[in-house]
């Protein structure tokens, strides 16, 4: 290939986000549906205790989302999780990290499509699998159109999930308080259905396995750096903002429902949110929470085809997948890797509807813990990367890790614990199986690579030029 056809691939990715595109990348990463449904089943775990799980589960992503933070600012590249990964580790974690986490969001893709389905066959009469690829065709078409499209997208789902918050949380607080009709107001259901942690100091820490993974999504936006205007800038604004939204929108929502309802009661285990406003009398609470659930399912699907693409696209030109795959169209949208990526996810789709308790549910356990490896290669390239730059280039260090390296150290050490945790709990260790398998195939792959693979010179990655 010619330097002059090279060129513009190389500089193919536009900046075409804008500050609140990433404002809300970042919100919508860190709230998720997993919060409106999967809460449930927390609570349930831990009693009022869960306020505790979600504040220490969020601590550990933040500090995660601060070592990965001060890479980005300091050296600005596409692809960040899998570049630091090569750049600090070598090659061999740059490829292994790439692919989990595109296997990650391609799977993702297809169980967001299937839940965004269940909720509008509920609706209408047509078949699920219907609407499933229905919702593929729209989001994948969204981002083919091109990145601030998927901005746009994304800015409006984040904006309707953050103002269902925040109704809540005012109707919340209204009822605490006893300001609302017919409220007897007080914190009562906190202590009186056997206190604050009734099923023992343990069950905290069983439920902040759960409640880390709901976190996931939070490093979206260093990955969404490569394509905004001040890469730099905007990474480090969206984490210092994260921890009074997982503290407003997690932690202070939480503590709301069992506020509001005992832990123990029914509603919380099948939809806590609705459960709470159905007791404030909110008319229509599950038609309104359904809609907010299919916005949050929808902005999971466009990111994760968003972010799936954007790692095959980086793999590629790191030499570690097919080199077609790394073209751009005219206006700088990675095509063949958005499609191959949706492509991918129909697999997922076809099992959930053919073998879902074998096949759909294998893929969804195999990617249960990922995000715990790919926190943990995060630590480990901040610690390599920290030392390295304060020798090589410490002015670059503008935004810090707290701490380093002890806070660093004390994230790897939470995460090993909470994957040897895993192992001894029956409901998780399925998912610790499967996700060390597919670490272990993605690893296995490596030397075929290099036996089998045209190897590329060594260059230097994509830095992001500062404007």
């Amino acid at each position: 290939m010619s330097e002059s056809t090279a060129a513009p691939q190389q500089e193919g990715l536009r900046t075409g986000l804008r500050r609140r595109h990433m404002t809300m990348l970042a919100i919508g990463g860190a709230v998720g549906a997993g919060l409106f449904v999967g809460s449930g089943a927390v609570i349930n775990a831990a009693g009022p205790a869960a306020i505790i799980s979600y504040a220490a589960a969020g601590l550990l992503v933040l500090c995660v989302l601060r070592a990965l933070g001060e890479m980005v600012v300091a050296r600005p590249v596409a692809g960040s999780l899998a570049e630091y990964a090569r750049m600090a580790l070598g090659p061999a974690a740059g490829f292994t990290i790439g692919w989990l986490y595109w296997y990650l969001y391609v799977i993702l893709v297809g169980a967001e499509a299937v839940a965004g389905a269940a909720i509008l066959a509920e609706w209408t009469d047509l078949p699920q699998w219907t609407l499933a690829a229905g919702l593929l065709v729209v989001m994948t078409a969204v981002n083919l159109v091109s990145v601030r499209s998927f901005g746009e997208f994304e800015f409006w789902f984040a904006s309707i999930k953050v103002a269902a918050i925040v109704v809540f949380l005012v109707l919340g607080l209204l009822y605490v308080l006893g300001l609302w009709p017919d409220a007897p107001g007080g914190l009562g259901n906190l202590t009186e259905h056997g206190g604050l942690v009734p099923n023992g100091v343990a069950s905290i820490f069983s439920a902040i396995v759960a409640v880390m993974f709901a976190f996931g999504g939070t490093e979206i936006v260093t990955i969404a750096a490569a394509e905004s205007r001040e890469p730099g800038r905007e990474v480090a604004r969206a984490t210092n903002n994260v921890l009074w939204r997982v503290g407003l929108f997690y932690v202070l929502s939480i503590f709301l429902v069992v506020a509001i309802l005992p832990w123990n009661d029914t509603e919380i285990l099948s939809s806590p949110f609705v459960g709470a406003l159905d007791k404030l009398g909110v008319p229509a609470a599950g038609t309104i929470m359904q809609a907010v659930i299919l916005t949050a399912v929808l902005s999971v699907l466009n990111s994760a085809i968003y972010v799936s693409s954007r790692m095959l696209y980086v793999l590629t030109r790191d030499g570690d997948a097919p080199k077609g795959l790394v073209k751009l169209n005219r206006r700088g949208v990675p095509v063949r890797a958005i499609l191959l990526g949706t492509v991918a996810a129909w697999a997922a789709v076809l099992a959930s509807y053919v073998s879902p308790d074998a096949v759909f549910k294998f893929l969804m356990n195999s990617i249960g813990v990922i995000l715990a490896f790919v926190y943990l290669s995060i630590a480990f390239s901040e610690l390599r990367l920290r030392s390295r730059l304060q020798r090589e280039d410490p002015a670059s260090l503008t935004y810090r890790m707290w701490g380093y390296p002890y806070i660093t150290w004390l994230v790897v050490i939470a995460l090993l614990v909470v994957l040897v945790s895993m192992a001894f709990m029956p409901a998780q260790r399925s998912q610790l199986i499967a996700s060390a398998a597919s670490l272990a195939i993605v690893a296995a792959a490596y030397p075929l690579r290099r036996r089998f693979g045209r190897i590329p010179p060594v260059t230097a990655p994509q830095v992001i030029k500062r404007r």
